[in-house]
Order: C-alpha cells, then structure tokens, then sequence
C-alpha cells in the first residue's frame, strides 16, 4: 500500500498577491493600508461608486450638521424638547457619516484611485471631527 505524497504548501507573500494585481504603488504605506482595507486586488468598477460614497457621506456629514448645528438649536426651545431627542438622533447620524466613510475610502483603494492617499486623509480629518460629535452628543445622554 503506497501513500500518497503532496507537494508542500507554501505561502505567497502579500507582497507578490499585491505586484500580481498590478497595483499604482507597493510602498510599505500603501500595502499596510490594502490590508487594513481587505484589498486583495484592483476593482475597475469601484472608481465610481467610490465617488458616489464620497457624496453621500458628505451630504450625510452636512445634513448632521445642519441638523445638530442649526434644526435642534431652534427646534429645541421652540417645541420644549429636551437632549434625549436631539443626542440620539446626532449618533445615528454620526454612525451612518462614518460607515458610509469607511465604504468609500475602502472603494478609493480598491479602485486604486491615483488620489487615494488625499481622500483618506480627509476623511481623518472628518473622522475626527465625528468623534468629537459623538463624544459631545454622548455627554448630552450624560454616557459619558
């Protein structure tokens, strides 16, 4: 009775995948962030709804302020509503900026976007800003 061989298993380097794939740069920076990412290859289709995640998570940002900012302040003392209305709703749409955020600076990558390294850093900075948001909406709800 014979067993059969296999041939060892041997492991390619995320490195080789990311020369395979043809990517714009395999600096160290930009291969740490196509792991962080999940980004395994280059998605030709992901250019246009990476700009599509753009708009909706600055229109979702700027309808969270214009909510925050400018609706609650005058609707507040207007309609005798406490903060237990006005924090749950900056939240939700502190989480909905971030996830559509997240979506697109990960369709940014993929793409292979010649930009990418701009947008992500804008979007750190609107992170940021939407921390700082969540945070004070969380100290309204007395969270924190």
């Amino acid at each position: 009775m014979s067993v059969p061989t296999t041939a060892p298993l041997t492991a390619v380097p995320v490195d080789a995948v990311a020369q395979d794939q043809g990517f714009r740069s395999q600096s160290g920076a930009d291969r740490a962030m196509r792991r962080l990412l999940g980004i395994r290859g280059i998605d030709t289709k992901a250019g246009s709804g990476a700009h599509r995640a753009f708009r909706i998570s600055v229109v979702v940002s700027a309808v969270r302020c214009l909510i925050t900012y400018l609706a609650i302040p005058i609707l507040v003392p207007l309609l005798s509503l406490s903060g237990w209305v006005a924090a749950p709703v900056g939240i939700a749409l502190c989480v909905i900026a971030v996830v559509n955020g997240v979506v697109s600076v990960r369709r940014f990558w993929a793409s292979d976007h010649a930009r990418r390294w701009t947008y992500t850093a804008f979007m750190g900075v609107v992170f940021v800003i939407l921390g700082v948001a969540m945070v004070s909406e969380l100290h309204r709800l007395g969270v924190m």
